[in-house]
């Protein structure tokens, strides 16, 4: 075989000289065959690739003696695949009008069968012939070349067919491949078609020049292990091309860190990689592990020797323990423990207001004397319907024998009370006071008129157990309103007593959002993290609801009067009383 490869690069391009002398001229060696009838032999072994009727991608099925389809094979034109005898016979393609007659050769009664056609190599940068493998044995009428499904004839290049023969006028790497070359002959006044595979190796030169190069390891750099651990010696290794590769490479150990005093490398295990990285270059990566590695390991050097025919090259390493990581000096704590406590302090500070209303809420629960206190509840609201009738429809009741009423109410069972869709400033008051009989402080009702405003609002707040505000975007957009709980807020952060909660109306979400007016900044603060209840229109009015549970359990537990016979007759007389003074 090697005195064919020897014929190839030397004589062949002698022909060459006469078929390149015009360029990009292509000769059309026969026609594609469209008949409805075709015919082709191929040899048992070889490669072969079922042919494409109008430039179009078919599949071809073996069919019966009555031209029906059994399913034993099935290919798709274009695609490669080895020929075995089992594949005679006729095939057609799913339209029914076009049918194939696959004949399988045995290439053993073969007269003219050499295998050593069936490979060629080229020489990339010159010029390269094919020959058409049993071309001589043939009286042929023709020869047409084929890439994989491509037509030779059609590709724009320097090429041309004498005598069966393929002459690429200039070779790359591209031209690797399978080709197939078609010889058309006529057999007892019937066309044939043999087609014979032939695999094309182009390569970048004959011999090798250069020795390896090795970029892995690095002789300047230690590789760093673990006692009692394995450790992965690698080797990486860039090889130029050769004809018949054959890479050494090997790791060996220098006892002492003497290269003089070197034997192979014993390990666990061993491995070896080859890729083709480049038309001209292939990369080895060989590596042997260490099982467990011992402080002995660290008195030696490891080398990597890879060679070729041309020569060899070798890179040493040094193995060395690998450093374990070490806590902070001494001097580092007292800047850690520096640097939390100010942080800590800075968070403290800008967050001093928040830290103070969540633990005065939440935590904290001062002794209340019941005696001091004038009011159970302050409750600050601003109102979203008409005054009047909301007035009207509080305080139109006129005595005990009210229609309206009866006589008897158990602890949430007011559904006479919220018959009907009313706002929470209406609504809660009258649960509050009537239903459940806490003493309600009200400003619009309670609050004495040509006093002053500021230390009436002050001094109402310091004699109610808990203040209660319904937040609504009415609520912040009203100066008076927003004085109320800021009064609160002041309070609350001095008193041990007061206990504040919020209920935010559907109009109002937990995210605060800035009115139109700017709101104090303890305001603002505060808003986001004071306790609060949401009230949902349609669902905060359920007699047995979620809101009214949570309210009950927010309110002072030790003033609780279920109202019983004659609903508050008397309380708001009292009211009346103060009002009329």
């Amino acid at each position: 075989m090697q005195t064919g490869y020897v014929l190839l690069f030397w004589v062949f391009p002698i022909f060459l000289e006469g078929c390149c002398v015009k360029s990009n001229q292509h000769y059309k060696t026969g026609p594609r065959m469209t008949m409805p009838q075709q015919r082709y032999r191929v040899v048992e072994g070889e490669m072969f690739l079922m042919p494409c009727t109008n430039n179009t991608v078919v599949t071809w099925y073996q069919i019966t003696g009555d031209r029906k389809e059994d399913g034993s094979f099935s290919f798709d034109c274009g695609s490669e695949f080895l020929i075995e005898a089992k594949h005679s016979g006729n095939y057609t393609l799913l339209t029914g009008k076009i049918f194939l007659y696959l004949q399988v050769l045995d290439k053993q009664r073969l007269p003219c069968y050499i295998a050593e056609e069936g490979g060629v190599m080229l020489l990339a940068g010159a010029g390269g012939t094919i020959p058409c493998p049993g071309f001589n044995c043939t009286e042929s009428t023709g020869v047409t070349w084929y890439k994989g499904d491509e037509r030779m004839s059609k590709m724009y290049r320097d090429l041309c067919v004498k005598n069966g023969q393929l002459h690429l006028c200039t070779v790359s790497h591209y031209d690797t491949g399978q080709y197939f070359c078609d010889t058309h002959f006529v057999e007892q006044g019937v066309e044939w078609t043999f087609r014979r595979p032939v695999t094309i190796t182009a390569i970048p030169f004959k011999e090798v020049s250069a020795p390896p190069r090795i970029t892995l390891p690095d002789n300047s750099t230690a590789q760093e292990v673990e006692f009692g651990e394995p450790h992965t010696m690698t080797c990486l290794v860039h090889f130029p091309f050769e004809l018949n590769f054959s890479p050494r490479v090997q790791w060996y150990i220098n006892y002492g860190g003497n290269v003089e005093n070197r034997t192979l490398l014993r390990t666990e295990s061993q491995q070896q990689v080859t890729r083709k990285v480049t038309f001209k270059e292939f990369m080895v990566n060989h590596t042997d592990i260490i099982r467990e590695v011992t402080p002995l390991h660290l008195n030696h050097t490891y080398t990597c020797m890879a060679s070729n025919a041309v020569g060899n090259r070798n890179a040493t390493v040094k193995l060395k323990r690998k450093n374990k990581k070490k806590w902070p000096s001494l001097v580092g704590y007292p800047i850690a423990s520096l640097l939390l406590v100010a942080g800590v302090g800075i968070v403290l500070h800008v967050k001093w207001l928040e830290l103070q209303l969540i633990y005065k809420s939440h935590f904290q629960s001062g002794k209340l004397d019941e005696d001091e206190k004038e009011f159970d509840v302050f409750l600050s609201y601003v109102w979203t319907t008409p005054h009047e009738q909301a007035g009207l429809t509080l305080f139109s009741r006129s005595g005990p024998e009210s229609d309206d009423y009866p006589s008897t109410l158990e602890p949430f069972n007011f559904q006479h009370v919220i018959d009907d869709l009313r706002p929470p400033e209406m609504l809660i008051p009258m649960v509050l006071e009537d239903v459940w009989g806490y003493r309600l402080c009200l400003l619009e009702r309670d609050m004495l008129p040509g006093g002053a405003y500021t230390n009436d609002v002050m001094h109402a707040i310091r004699r109610s157990q808990i203040l209660i505000c319904v937040v609504s975007a009415e609520y912040l957009s009203n100066s008076n309103a927003v004085f109320v709980l800021e009064s609160g807020i002041q309070i609350l952060l001095q008193s041990s007593t007061l206990k504040l909660l919020l209920i935010r109306t559907s109009r109002t979400s937990k995210c605060f959002v800035e009115p139109d007016s700017p709101l104090p900044p303890m305001v603002r603060r505060a808003l986001t993290v004071l306790p609060s209840l949401d009230w949902n229109l349609g669902q905060s009015e359920k007699v047995n609801g979620k809101f009214w549970t949570l309210l009950r359990k927010a309110l002072p537990k030790n003033k609780v009067r279920l109202v019983t016979g004659v609903i508050s007759h008397a309380h708001f007389g009292h009211n009346d009383h103060r009002n009329q003074e």
